[in-house]
C-alpha cells in the first residue's frame, strides 16, 4: 500500500466522513451483478491533451498508459502499513489506490484516482461492482460497456451522499483488465458542478486508455 502526502491531507474528510457514517447501511443495491449494462454513454466534451501518465517518469508508473488534461498533476503514492488506519482507506473493495492526479493546478478541486487490484483475470465489471459496494451510501448504479480503440471497458455512474456535502455527487469511473490485474480509474470532486466541469479530463483519460 502507498499514500501520498497530498493524500494524507485529502483522507481528512474521509475519515471524517467514515466516522458519522459508522453504523450507517449502504444505498447501494444487494445484487450489483443483477443490474443490466448499457451499450453507449453521452457524448461528452472531451478535454485537450497536456501529457500522458503511466510510463517510466509519468509520475505514476502504471499497468495502463493515458493522456492527461493540461496541468493536471499525476503523483505515485508512498508505502504504508495495510493494516494501519490510514492504509484501510487506501484500499476500496477488490483494488488499492496506486496514482493520484491532481486536478488543482487546472483549477478544479478534485482527483483522478487510479486503483489496481490483483488477478490477470478479474473481470473490468467485477473490478467496478466491488469497488462500487465497497463505498458506503450510493444508489442510482449504472455500467456501460464501452471500448478505446480496441481495449474492452466497463464504466459505472453513480450517486455518492456524504454528511459532509450539501446534497449527492455525481460519481464516474470506468475500469480495464491487464495482465497485472484490473485497473479502476475513479473521477471524485468537491461536488456534482465541480465533478461534472472536471469530465472532459475523464472523458481524455478514458478514450484514451490502453494497456501497457
Amino acid at each position: 500500500m502507498a499514500m501520498t502526502r497530498r493524500t494524507v491531507r485529502g483522507l481528512v474528510p474521509v475519515l471524517l466522513a467514515a466516522s458519522a457514517l459508522t453504523g450507517c447501511s449502504s444505498d447501494a443495491d444487494s445484487d450489483e451483478a443483477a443490474k443490466p449494462e448499457k451499450t453507449a454513454a453521452p457524448a461528452v466534451k472531451t478535454a485537450a491533451k497536456g501529457g500522458t501518465v503511466g510510463g517510466a517518469g509519468s509520475g505514476c508508473e502504471l499497468p495502463v498508459t493515458f493522456d492527461l488534461a493540461e496541468d493536471w498533476k499525476p503523483e505515485a503514492v508512498l508505502p504504508v502499513d495495510p493494516d494501519s488506519e490510514l492504509g484501510g482507506f487506501l484500499t476500496q473493495g477488490p483494488v488499492d489506490l496506486v496514482c493520484e492526479i491532481d486536478a488543482k493546478p487546472a483549477g478544479h478541486i478534485g482527483f483522478l484516482r487510479v486503483w489496481q487490484g490483483k488477478g490477470g483475470n478479474a473481470s473490468p465489471r467485477a473490478a467496478l461492482e466491488g469497488f462500487v459496494k465497497a463505498e458506503e451510501n450510493t444508489s442510482e448504479v449504472t455500467y456501460t460497456r464501452l471500448t478505446a480503440g480496441k481495449q474492452a471497458l466497463t464504466e459505472v455512474t453513480y450517486t455518492f451522499r456524504s454528511p459532509l456535502m450539501d446534497g449527492p455527487r455525481l460519481t464516474h469511473a470506468f475500469a480495464l483488465a491487464t495482465p497485472d490485474g484490473p485497473v479502476v480509474v475513479h473521477l471524485g470532486g468537491l461536488d456534482t458542478d465541480e465533478h461534472e466541469d472536471m469530465l472532459p479530463a475523464y472523458e481524455l483519460a478514458r478514450k484514451s486508455v490502453r494497456v501497457g
